[in-house]
């Protein structure tokens, strides 16, 4: 959790008619209040980071009943990864949809009732009438049984975050729930881990499903106890207008221009087709094994975390001659894949993978908006990252005879590194 500066904590702020900041007002403070405003942050952080584990839990546990179904390929992983991807940015437009459009009110009501129609789908097993017959298209019977299985509770659970932090910054104002967002990606490389860690080997796989429901159950209570209390809030509550950096508190909210949001687009973009196209390209270079399509998963998630963290974590300085330095290394394993060791080829590919995505998170860290656009910003991104994914996944396939998709998100990579420097005042490219 994020602690705003002493000077401002817990401010409310107060708006003019045209939208911008006027000035500040301390609110009531006591231990009562103080105690109530904890256990609300608390409450938050909590409901989203087990939203997020079992997001992550959920993806490799669905694949390990489905895999042996159809053959165990890539293509199978790279078809769930998809569907997930898509499935996010739906959770993503509700969340934004909902938080733009209705009231607090209305919100929490309309969560509470889709929380309860996806613990009434509880447990998640596929059904056996869902195998193959060995005849039928794989893609789209693969998408069928997902959205029949866990559609709904993965639904809710994507989402969580925008729209729990967007409840977040209406009860706690004067508060960045950005780094909600970091606790988000937390949770999700925590399942990541523990999954091939643990939880894979000490549990079958429909005691799995039994569980990993019995914790969406829980989800579902707290993320209800979150609604509660945003429906509590003031019908006539001023939307915030704090800014969770320094520089901008005094600033008027500001609509992102379209030049913005395509940015913000292409940045989420380059490292999903780069995510994707890496773990394909591993698995025919290196082998097909579940552990070579967790690991690059594992890295891009860890640098969503360090970015939106903290700004520390991310030096353009330092990342973006890294990210092209392994660019330039890529080329070679692309070219001779034969003529190099296996564990070159793994470090050379991952390692790209996580400094290009080191970049493009960093620059979207960089250029995130005031907390009143927060969900249209996390809708741009789950965009760019759903066509990312039906670029690889789809199109690809289409014009493509061989793999190529790699060697065109690594070109994408370098022109969008030009594209954002030339673009950035501070930047000496800039111009």
């Amino acid at each position: 959790m994020s602690s705003p500066p002493p000077s401002d904590e817990f401010s409310t702020p107060v708006a003019s008619g045209s939208g911008s900041l006027v000035q500040t007002q301390p609110a009531a403070s006591g231990p009562s209040n103080s105690k109530g405003l904890m256990g609300a942050g608390a409450l938050y952080a909590i409901s989203i980071f087990l939203s997020a584990f079992l997001l992550f839990q959920v993806e490799p546990l669905m694949g390990k009943f489905i895999l042996p179904w159809f053959g165990g390929l890539p293509s199978v992983w790279t078809t769930c990864l998809l569907f997930f991807q898509m499935l996010l940015f739906g959770g993503y437009a509700y969340a934004h949809l909902s938080f733009s459009r209705l009231s607090l009110r209305t919100q929490a009501a309309l969560h509470i009732a889709i929380l309860i129609a996806a613990c009434l789908l509880l447990p998640i097993v596929p059904r056996e009438a869902w195998k193959p017959a060995g005849t039928e298209e794989p893609i789209s019977r693969i998408v069928l049984l997902l959205g029949a299985t866990v559609g709904l509770p993965f639904f809710v659970l994507s989402s969580t975050g925008p729209l729990l932090q967007g409840w977040f910054s209406r009860t706690l104002q004067g508060r960045s729930p950005y780094r909600l967002y970091a606790l988000s990606n937390a949770g999700s490389l925590l399942a990541l881990i523990t999954f091939p860690a643990y939880f894979d080997w000490a549990f079958s796989t429909p005691a799995l499903s039994y569980l990993w429901s019995g914790s969406f159950a829980v989800f579902c209570v707290l993320c209800a106890a979150c609604a509660v209390r945003v429906a509590r809030q003031p019908v006539n509550q001023v939307p915030p207008t704090v800014e969770d950096r320094p520089d901008a508190r005094s600033a008027p909210v500001v609509k992102p221009s379209l030049g913005t949001m395509l940015l913000w687009f292409l940045l989420a973009m380059v490292p999903s087709v780069l995510l994707l196209a890496t773990t394909n390209q591993v698995c025919l270079d290196v082998a097909s094994v579940p552990f070579l399509w967790v690991l690059p998963l594992t890295l891009y998630l860890l640098s969503f975390i360090l970015c939106f963290d903290s700004d520390r974590w991310y030096s353009r300085s330092k990342m973006m001659p890294a990210a092209i330095l392994g660019m330039a290394a890529t080329f070679p394993l692309l070219l001779w894949p034969s003529q190099i060791g296996l564990f070159l080829q793994v470090t050379g590919y991952f390692a790209t993978l996580f400094f290009c995505a080191m970049v493009c998170h960093g620059e979207l860290s960089r250029r995130r908006p005031h907390v009143a656009h927060l969900t249209s910003f996390y809708l741009v991104i789950a965009a760019g990252g759903a066509v990312g994914g039906i670029l690889v996944a789809i199109v690809a396939p289409l014009l493509f005879a061989n793999y190529y998709e790699l060697h065109l998100g690594l070109f994408a990579c370098a022109v969008l590194v030009l594209i954002v420097v030339a673009t950035d005042p501070e930047s000496w490219f800039f111009g």
